[in-house]
């Protein structure tokens, strides 16, 4: 009999129990169709179950040993292996699948979940949906519209390049251990932007550094990315933009806000 896998703390796992669950968690990949699936820490292979019953190419990333061999063991003991032993967040993504685009899937470990959303976004291109399970205060974050105090980093970066649905709230007690939040599952679609209309990398700095002084206007946050006596931080006749806060700010607005900042910039280096 083959021994169960002991969920790790260190590792944030929390194996979900529920099949039906899995199964429609599975069934999110199908609004991409077509193309490869990757799993994310398959686990006990729960949802991978139902991942490789699909008529598309199926591989999954598993750091636990463990969780490996009990894999290789029982879902995968008589079948082509899809089991890439290492960590997702170290992985270059062009070699998963040759270079061809696929679905980013699982049930994320909560601590890590943020990190793999922000090399997702380092690998858009290759990365035209996302679906999966996480802690539903994030799920809230990330399809948060401005105005409302979820909204914030995650927000801004990911719907900038993919359109967010929150699809359904999962609770606790269907995960082995217990988690001692509520989860939820998303999902995130590509969307028609193929250029900001900005620096991207001026864009990802503007974003965080607003968003690490939340609660001041954007014309003393932005002080730290700006010089003292730029006329953009003038008190005196200030851009209308610059006196909200960055959770009243579209996607749009930060797009606007990144071309003001850049054309400043270059505004002083000209005059140095």
């Amino acid at each position: 009999m083959v021994r169960q896998v002991k969920p790790k703390k260190n590792l944030g796992q929390h194996f979900l129990t529920d099949l039906s669950i899995a199964r429609r968690i599975a069934d999110t990949v199908d609004a991409c169709p077509d193309i490869p699936v990757l799993e994310i820490g398959p686990g006990m292979g729960v949802l991978t179950q139902y991942l490789v019953s699909k008529p598309r190419e199926v591989k999954a990333v598993e750091i636990d040993k463990e969780s490996v061999a009990y894999l290789k063991q029982t879902l995968f003991k008589d079948a082509a292996d899809p089991i890439i032993e290492g960590d997702f967040l170290r992985m270059d993504l062009h070699d998963i699948f040759g270079g061809n685009p696929f679905v980013l899937t699982g049930n994320y470990p909560y601590d890590i979940s943020s990190q793999i959303f922000f090399k997702m976004l380092d690998n858009k291109d290759l990365i035209p949906c996302c679906t999966g399970m996480i802690q539903r205060e994030v799920a809230l974050r990330i399809a948060s519209e401005p105005g409302n105090k979820a909204y914030g980093i995650l927000s801004v970066l990911i719907q900038a390049w993919y359109d967010v649905e929150y699809l359904f709230t999962v609770d606790e007690h269907v995960f082995n251990p217990p988690p001692k939040v509520k989860s939820a599952v998303i999902r995130m679609t590509r969307n028609q932007v193929d250029s900001l209309g900005c620096d991207e990398q001026l864009f990802k700095r503007v974003v965080k550094t607003v968003f690490n002084q939340r609660r001041k206007m954007l014309r003393v946050s932005l002080r730290q990315l700006l010089p003292q006596d730029s006329k953009l931080l003038s008190a005196e006749n200030p851009h209308p933009m610059l006196t909200k806060r960055p959770e009243q700010l579209s996607v749009k607005d930060f797009v606007e806000l990144t071309n003001m900042v850049a054309d400043e910039e270059c505004g002083m280096r000209n005059v140095e």
